[in-house]
């Protein structure tokens, strides 16, 4: 498709003279492209596999923001917002220009957001057509053609094979990710990895939204067949995708959403779920999506005769990934969006064996673990990680968030308030122990007590409250063994569990100590009590 005269003019406005412009190519045509320029193989059932080495995962290091007058104040500057400065910003847009000049660009118009009202017109150009076809997978595509009067609210330039160096262009490597809020324009450089272009645009949109009262969040969310929506907060490895893929509900996405005045719609137009080990059974509507026409796999393994994947091949990275539209999905909301949310629930994966499986948090309580963000990982997830490791991201996503975390959690606060939404924390990871010790909660025991929550069986169940912690643990919960509940009686020494859970609850004071002073007392208070005497 020939560009339209305002796409060559915003092009030449951005100091681009690339010798072809490939304007809104479809699939098909991506496929041929990409193919053609060995950019990837085809699968043996549809699917176009490509590959990111040496970036397997996103570069936090070479992520930087322009510092100016304008967002000064605003940002959570440090190791996650890195400031860059207008100068070296300009200096690096002038020298990927240079670059692109002569050369093949593909440009892709997109929505970010389902929502009208907040939704940002994103253009995307790449020199990679499977760039561009990821970008059409991943934000949310026109109705039909793109509107005439289409301008881009924030344009991402994604030039991988230009390399930045260090010493001219004052990067931390050859790889770059720099955002210039002023100008609305992202560079992307130096990495082939497909998943800086969308956590570049969701990083934009966490700055911009709260000022319209818009929450952004990190997190999956379903809703029911009588609307009724639940989001699923939660890092990786606590399954949020899982446990939101239900055939009852209906998927709105799987990890960027946001809560506006009139609901909770998804950022996205697609998916980018992980594949390592992914079989038929795991996972079955996420494995149909590799056997589909449109879905790209990064890093997968596959036969040099009969390209059948191998989904269990960790050869180049545990980090594979799949990236396929909303609709390779059977059961999702067509809209991309939901009514307020009834339920918020926080997934932790606690290899330390202290959480209860499920327990409930008042509205202190919530933007307490909010802020704190606690999962954990194992041995073996990491080098050198030889006993379970306590992680904390505030938010449930840190590396995104780009004001201070207090603002998002004060306007969770108030949402939830004001639609009466309840929260509960929900351990997925060990009971009956620590790493080595114990076991993993059995997923049909957590679907179970998701399922309570979702149905509002538990809204007048009996409660505990954990000595600790001081959340309230329902007494029995439908289809679940009910000493699993109570996490002090699957261990076998119960002098054990209580020391491991001063332990996790002292991590869990450290961490929130930087907040401490930025929220009100009942909140700081609302964490768990080191040194409590247990029963």
């Amino acid at each position: 498709m020939t560009a339209p005269q305002h796409v060559s003019s915003h092009l030449d406005d951005l100091a681009l003279s690339p010798d072809t412009i490939h304007y809104n190519l479809p699939p098909a045509q991506l496929y041929e492209a990409a193919l053609d320029r060995d950019e990837g193989v085809l699968a043996a059932n549809g699917p176009l596999v490509v590959r990111t080495d040496p970036h397997t995962g996103r570069s936090p290091d070479d992520r930087f923001l322009v510092r100016d007058e304008s967002v000064a104040d605003t940002i959570n500057w440090g190791d996650v917002n890195r400031p860059t400065d207008r100068a070296t910003f300009n200096h690096l847009h002038r020298r990927m220009a240079e670059y692109a000049a002569g050369r093949s660009l593909f440009v892709k118009d997109l929505y970010a957001g389902w929502e009208e009202t907040h939704r940002m017109p994103v253009r995307v150009i790449t020199e990679k057509a499977w760039h561009s076809l990821f970008a059409h997978n991943m934000f949310v595509r026109p109705d039909d053609e793109v509107p005439a009067d289409f301008a881009p609210g924030f344009t991402v330039l994604d030039l991988c094979e230009f390399k930045a160096d260090p010493e001219r262009d004052n990067t931390n490597s050859e790889a770059a990710i720099f955002i210039d809020l002023e100008q609305r324009l992202v560079l992307i450089g130096g990495t082939h990895y497909a998943g800086e272009i969308k956590k570049s645009i969701f990083s934009v949109l966490n700055y911009m939204l709260p000022e319209d009262d818009v929450l952004p969040m990190h997190c999956s969310a379903n809703k029911g067949p009588d609307g009724e929506t639940a989001v699923f907060f939660g890092l990786s490895g606590t399954g949020k995708t899982t446990l939101s893929t239900d055939e009852g509900r209906a998927l709105i996405g799987d990890d960027e959403h946001a809560w506006s005045d009139t609901g909770v719609y998804n950022f996205e137009g697609g998916c980018y779920a992980k594949m390592i080990d992914i079989t038929p059974e795991s996972e079955p509507e996420i494995y149909e999506t590799t056997e589909q026409f449109g879905t790209i796999l990064e890093n997968v393994i596959v036969d040099p005769e009969t390209r059948e994947p191998d989904f269990s091949d960790a050869s180049i990275t545990r980090n594979t990934r799949g990236s396929y539209p909303l609709h390779a999905l059977s059961n999702v909301a067509a809209d991309g969006q939901g009514p307020h949310p009834s339920h918020l629930l926080f997934l932790t994966y606690d290899a330390f064996g202290v959480l209860p499986p499920l327990s409930e948090l008042t509205p202190e309580q919530a933007m307490y673990h909010f802020l704190s963000g606690y999962t954990a990982k194992v041995a073996g997830t990491e080098r050198g990680v030889r006993t379970p490791k306590a992680t904390f991201s505030a938010c449930f996503g840190e590396p995104f968030m780009v004001r201070p975390p207090v603002e998002y959690a004060e306007l969770l606060a108030k949402k939830m308030q004001r639609h009466n939404a309840d929260c509960w924390l929900v351990n997925t990871g060990l009971t009956g122990g620590p790493y080595g010790t114990g076991h993993r909660i059995d997923l049909t025991h957590t679907r179970a007590m998701v399922d309570a929550v979702l149905s509002d069986a538990l809204t007048d169940a009996p409660r505990t409250e954990h000595d600790v912690f001081g959340v309230s643990i329902p007494q029995s919960v439908p289809n679940v063994p009910t000493p699993l509940l109570h996490p002090r009686q699957t261990w076998d020494d119960p002098a054990a569990y209580d020391e491991q859970a001063q332990t996790l609850a002292e991590m869990f004071a450290d961490h929130f100590e930087p907040f401490v002073d930025h929220v009100p007392d009942a909140v700081a208070a609302a964490g768990p009590q080191p040194h409590t005497v247990l029963s």
